[in-house]
């Protein structure tokens, strides 16, 4: 029985459309673009990222909804040797592409690739 091997080890592509929507909401926003920042070089948790943030915990889990539903955040476990696992989030990665066609038309297409999103969380680890 082989092991089972990531998928751009065996050459499988496999992207995620993104709403689109969600993303482009949640750039707009100051808390959401100070989140993402924090959590560029350390996973962080939600009580975390409200101190780093400077935001309420409420706030904070709304905007880590809205950030994983845009698929700028990852969400994952962080194992302790006590027990008590906690959630914590990184940077995701999202393929972003603005086209500005004639007659003032914009289309928006986000995906995440799922070869990218596990070389990142392996660097990271």
């Amino acid at each position: 029985m082989s092991a089972q091997r990531a998928p751009e080890q065996i050459g499988i592509e496999q992207t995620t459309e993104v709403d689109t929507d969600a993303l482009l909401t949640a750039l707009q926003d100051e808390d959401c673009r100070a989140i993402v920042e924090a959590v560029e070089d350390e996973a962080l948790s939600a009580s975390e990222l409200a101190e780093e943030c400077d935001l309420p915990t409420s706030t904070t889990y709304r905007k880590l909804d809205t950030l994983t539903d845009a698929a700028l955040l990852d969400e994952r476990l962080r194992l302790s040797s006590s027990g008590s696992h906690e959630r914590e989030y990184v940077a995701g990665h999202v393929d972003l592409t603005i086209s500005v066609g004639s007659g003032a038309t914009v289309d928006v297409e986000a995906e995440t690739n799922a070869a990218d999103q596990l070389r990142a969380h392996s660097m990271a680890d």
